[in-house]
């Protein structure tokens, strides 16, 4: 086979399927003819993330090895860099050249000999092309001009390569984007603001004022007490209603992660990151991002959401350029960000930059009145998902239990009482005893009411404590620390799961233990005395 009919057929093999391992698979067929190759390998290094990505394999497993990426050392990352974008290798003994003996603890190269060939475009340092044979001297001069006479079609096949990947990379986060676009709007539609026009008077008075602008927006409460709602209220109703309502919960994202999320990341920006992200802030660009418990976010990642509300602008991770978002931001915390701030737990331009039109949403026991259409709101829809026929009717005792009750995990542990009772009482009448609460009235913590001098209504202190004048009132972080134990006193420590502290709290797992470890409180079930561990 001449120099001509060879780079004819080659070229036509790696034209021949739009999937590059099957045209990867027919040039080896081309090649054998000619040659001893018994495999080929695309890759190409990654100077980021310090590692070999292999983009198509073809011949025999062995050679090419199971992993997509492998990642080395930095040492031999910076002698890989150097060596694999030069020249041409011809290399009679992977264990004598420097190069492949260099990567020979990290891929399968013992006893072959190979051909490596730089792929590059007029712009772009592509990758290489590793050809294989087992044994030693198996390749010639000759074998090496006759591949460096088809790096263009290789290298092209390669880009196109490169490209497919990025664009399936792309319609998956679209789709994903998408799925998610379709949940938010199912919710928006279906939220209904029980007490808008009682106990949320006057918060509905003040989203209604803020609503049509796009100033920030921070939404102050205690937890479970529908501040999320509050949220979807004021992207409802406002201009960007029709445009994308991104939700973080900023308490729930661990803390290694949180940048990539809110702001992304390029492709390459570290191990593992096969394509570029969009972060939260560029999928809302154009609507509203959410950021639920802000008061939860690392201080690293408060310096990055301050250059966002200063600029409007983002920086992906490893990427070199602003981009321009344009976001109405609304945040939420349970926590009093001002004593954050005094603490320096909290950066003051941020607290600033966020407390534009701080909205206070009530908790459940400052609105009363709102509780028996509560009741009447969540019994229905909770019927509706538990396939009962018809809505069970609440007695009048049960009614005053809950009315009196304090609900210190506000709107959210009402819902997930009613939900509780439904399910134990099978569609029977729900009375006093149908209602298993966190706590009674007359537990061991209760209520002081809305003015004990915490920017929340907090909690109080044990009754012997509270009736003493000179006793002075629990920081927030105290009663905080305080309520949580109790809590997990009378759920055996147990924090996730059906019954379990979150669920009781009306908070996220996550939240719950990060909670816990900055309040000191420990983890896990507490030791049962009078019995030897096992």
């Amino acid at each position: 086979m001449d120099e001509r009919e060879f780079f004819r057929q080659t070229t036509r093999a790696l034209c021949s399927s739009l999937e590059i391992e099957t045209a990867l698979r027919r040039c080896l067929d081309v090649l054998e003819k000619v040659m001893p190759a018994e495999s080929l390998i695309l890759g190409r290094y990654d100077p980021q993330a310090v590692a070999i990505r292999h983009i198509a394999c073809a011949g025999a497993s062995g050679y090419c090895g199971s992993a997509t990426t492998i990642p080395l050392p930095a040492e031999i990352g910076r002698l890989l860099g150097k060596l694999i974008n030069g020249e041409d290798r011809l290399i009679h003994d992977t264990q004598q050249d420097p190069l492949t003996k260099a990567v020979a603890p990290f891929v399968k190269n013992h006893g072959l000999s190979e051909i490596i060939l730089p792929l590059h475009t007029e712009n772009q340092q592509l990758g290489y092309l590793v050809m294989r044979a087992k044994g030693y001297n198996r390749f010639s001069e000759e074998h090496m001009a006759l591949m460096a006479s088809v790096r263009e079609p290789l290298a092209m096949a390669m880009a196109n390569a490169l490209k497919h990947q990025e664009v399936l990379a792309l319609m998956n986060k679209l789709e994903m984007d998408n799925s998610l676009l379709q949940e938010q709007i199912s919710q928006l539609k279906n939220t209904t603001i029980v007490g808008r026009k009682r106990g949320l008077r006057t918060v509905m008075e003040q989203v209604s004022q803020v609503a049509p602008l796009n100033n920030t927006v921070l939404i102050l409460g205690e937890t479970g007490a529908g501040k999320e709602v509050i949220a979807n209220a004021i992207h409802t109703l406002s201009r960007r209603k029709d445009k994308p309502f991104i939700k973080v919960n900023c308490g729930a994202i661990p803390e290694s992660l949180i940048d990539s999320e809110l702001f992304g990341h390029e492709k390459g920006a570290f191990t593992g990151a096969m394509a570029r992200k969009l972060g939260r802030f560029e999928r809302a660009n154009g609507g509203t991002i959410f950021l639920d418990e802000v008061g939860e976010l690392p201080p690293a990642a408060q310096v990055r959401l301050l250059r966002v509300l200063h600029n409007r602008e983002i920086e992906r991770i490893g990427g070199d350029k602003p981009i321009s978002v344009d976001i109405r931001i609304i945040a939420a915390t349970h926590r009093d960000l001002e004593k954050m701030v005094q603490e320096g737990a909290f950066r003051e331009d941020l607290w600033f930059r966020l407390n534009v039109f701080p909205l206070f949403v009530p908790p459940l026991r400052s609105r009363r009145e709102d509780i028996p259409r509560l009741l009447d709101f969540f019994i229905e829809i909770k019927s509706r998902e538990l396939g009962l026929r018809t809505p069970p009717p609440i007695a009048p005792g049960a009614l005053d239990k809950l009315v009196n009750y304090p609900w210190p995990g506000n709107v959210r542990e009402l819902e997930n009482a009613v939900e509780r009772a439904l399910i134990q009482n099978k569609g029977r009448n729900l009375t006093q005893d149908s209602f298993t609460l966190s706590q009674e009235p007359n537990g061991p913590l209760k209520v002081l009411g809305d003015n004990c001098g915490c920017v929340f209504p907090c909690l109080a202190l044990k009754d012997h404590e509270a009736d003493t004048p000179e006793t002075p009132v629990m920081t927030l972080d105290e009663a905080m620390a305080r309520h949580i134990r109790a809590t997990l006193e009378q759920v055996d420590g147990k924090i996730h799961g059906p019954g379990g502290a979150a669920e009781v709290l009306g908070i996220n797992p996550s939240t719950l233990r990060n909670r816990m470890k900055k309040l000191g409180i420990s983890h896990g079930r507490p030791a049962t005395s009078g019995r030897a561990a096992s």
